[in-house]
């Protein structure tokens, strides 16, 4: 296979593995998220999100700064999660990638149950 620099590359190479991991926050009710959102880890962060929503506390947290990428379809699973919550409940995001606050207000923008913290 041929790369930019014309030089040729072996096809036996493996691809990059894309990888999510999560856990719990110490502090505050809440999950964190650390690694790529996409196609190949959809599965993990459903399931953060079940578990992030499943509770009763009034504020979700929702810890990004470590989250490399997100993509529309990882946006879309958080807006569909917060569809899900009971009256007076809202996901507070932290540090989450500018992309998805963007993603958020551009095809989300009523979902008020989705803030962003100021830190």
């Amino acid at each position: 296979m041929d790369t930019p620099q014309g030089t040729r590359q072996a096809a036996t190479e493996p691809l990059p593995t894309a990888v999510l991991e999560s856990g719990p926050l110490r502090d505050r009710a809440g999950m964190r998220a650390v690694g790529e959102i996409s196609l190949a880890t959809q599965p993990v962060w459903e399931r953060l999100l079940e578990e992030l929503v499943d509770g009763d506390e009034p504020v979700c947290h929702l810890e990004l700064s470590a989250v490399t990428f997100i993509d529309v379809r990882g946006a879309a699973s958080l807006a569909a999660a917060a569809r899900t919550l009971g009256e007076g409940r809202r996901i507070v995001l932290w540090q989450p990638p500018a992309s998805l606050r963007r993603t958020l207000e551009l095809f989300w923008p009523e979902l008020s149950v989705i803030e962003v913290a100021q830190s």
